[in-house]
């Protein structure tokens, strides 16, 4: 079946879509260097769908949206002054969405079984001869074979890896939403209206670092004036002065990052990942809380983190009183208009969480102060110039900076708003939509946070030097929304209308 699949595709002249080669901008190249024997780039993602689907039609799918983003038919290849996106002259589709049986241990059910081998899948290399992607097409869930007569489950996944440097996950969220039945055609139209620009990687770097770097320049200047009261009256000098301020606070805030508190979720790496998800939060009931206690919903989500964490390393025997670790929260800097656009843009701000604070109150309080502080920072446009000049210079010079970086960071934190409806996909309904970025250097502890159809789902992906069972932290999730759901029910009925 997969030779006739295979022949079909290519009959389809998808050669006819492909650009010329385009070199690659510094910060996917500063993410195509960052794989170690211990983390590797890949965003990974899971979809659930109902009823089953056949692998021939997810190919013939995969294949029109290909016609879109011609950069999955493109390999890396290294260039004098960089790296390159070059056709690759013997792609195949067959070899990147790829048939998978699920096999089901004794007492295993099904999403433990997912688990399993996605955490398999995030450990194991992309071929770098090939374009840097690939999906795992499991057609039928459930057990089957002797002994499980109609138990079978009516329905199919999709296990993605993605290597960071094709795009982040604001751009692949646009990529997936053009793989379901309404997305194409909207994808389409939104392809034939976009200008095609081929930047240079100088262009690149500089449109990523000018505004960073000429924050701290400004900073400069109009410190040294505001100091000797040289201050001109001009429209927007004040602004242009807090803008500047802010700049070198911030500058000086990643530079002088303090190693965060030291616990059994951050240390030595052995290359093995696991990965867990808890059932679905309706959405409204975390909105509800989140008006109630006059906080947002990503306080609301962040603060059941946190208290997760501490409670999984109190029922260890640890002691976290006064303790917080820091987590890199992704932060899109991408405008509407570049929504669909591939590569890699955004920046990370750094966030304390603070696991010693008990109270569920008191902590979401905590949260949303330190959110509030974060909120028009320049940290998330500076990490993103400082991950451009780390593709600029030499590998040693990039793994020195990401090494910095990395020791001072226990786990990475993305909070994504998804559609609002389920998706369809080949006349299926994808019933759940999870993912995961990467952990880059030491840092060993991936949380993300999806809403999706008016549901949220908390995930964690981890090394299993750190956290051998993520089940155990995934778990403490939904008791710890819970306790703030009770006391927004104690709050007077008007705060939550």
């Amino acid at each position: 079946m997969e030779t006739r699949v295979s022949n079909a595709l290519r009959d389809d002249d998808l050669l006819d879509v492909m650009p010329p080669d385009e070199p690659m901008g510094w910060v996917d190249t500063a993410w195509l260097r960052m794989d170690s024997a211990s983390n590797l780039m890949l965003i990974v993602g899971v979809w659930v769908v109902q009823p089953r689907v056949h692998y021939a039609d997810v190919c013939r799918r995969v294949t029109a949206c290909m016609r879109l983003y011609p950069r999955f038919m493109q390999r890396v290849r290294r260039a004098a002054t960089g790296y390159t996106w070059t056709l690759d002259p013997n792609f195949d589709i067959t070899r990147h969405v790829v048939p998978e049986t699920l096999n089901l241990a004794p007492g295993q059910d099904v999403q433990q079984a997912l688990q399993d081998r996605l955490g398999e899948l995030a450990m194991q290399p992309l071929d770098m001869n090939h374009p840097l992607w690939q999906f795992h097409w499991v057609e039928q869930l459930g057990p089957t074979g002797p002994g499980h007569a109609g138990q079978a489950q009516r329905g199919s996944a999709l296990l993605v890896r993605i290597h960071h440097c094709v795009a982040d996950g604001m751009a692949l969220m646009a990529v997936t939403h053009a793989l379901t039945d309404d997305g194409l055609a909207l994808a389409a139209g939104r392809s034939a209206r976009r200008p095609q620009t081929v930047p240079t990687p100088q262009a690149a770097l500089q449109s990523i670092t000018r505004a960073a770097v000429g924050a701290l320049e400004t900073a400069g200047d109009l410190a040294v004036n505001a100091l000797h009261g040289v201050q001109q009256g001009l429209d927007g000098g004040a602004a242009l002065v807090r803008q500047a301020a802010q700049g070198v606070r911030d500058a000086a805030a990643l530079a002088f990052m303090v190693n965060d508190s030291p616990t059994r979720l951050k240390g030595p790496l052995a290359g093995h990942k696991r990965v867990a998800w808890c059932a679905p939060l309706p959405l409204r009931e975390v909105q509800a809380v989140a008006h109630g206690l006059h906080c947002s919903v990503n306080d609301v989500l962040l603060s059941c983190v946190t208290g997760a964490l501490g409670a999984y390393l109190r029922d260890l025997g640890d002691n976290v009183a006064g303790q917080e670790i820091r987590a890199m929260v992704p932060v899109n800097l991408r405008s509407v208009q570049d929504l669909d656009q591939l590569g890699n843009k955004f920046g990370l701000a750094p966030v304390l969480l603070p696991l010693g604070l008990d109270h569920p109150v008191e902590r979401v309080y905590e949260v949303r102060r330190r959110m509030a502080d974060m909120k028009g920072g320049l940290q998330p446009l500076l990490s993103m110039g400082l991950l451009g000049l780390g593709g600029a210079v030499t590998q040693p010079g990039q793994d020195l900076l990401i090494n910095l970086f990395s020791s001072k960071t226990t786990a990475v934190v993305s909070n994504v708003m998804g559609p609002r409806s389920k998706l369809r996909f080949c006349g299926a309904t994808v019933e759940q939509d999870l993912f995961w970025v990467p952990q880059a250097g030491s840092v060993g502890v991936g949380i993300s946070i999806f809403s999706y159809g008016g549901h949220v789902q908390f995930g964690l992906i981890a090394d299993t030097a750190l956290c051998p069972q993520p089940r155990d932290i995934v778990d403490r999730f939904e008791p710890e929304f819970a306790k703030l759901s009770w006391v927004a029910l104690m709050l007077p009925w008007e705060n939550l209308a």
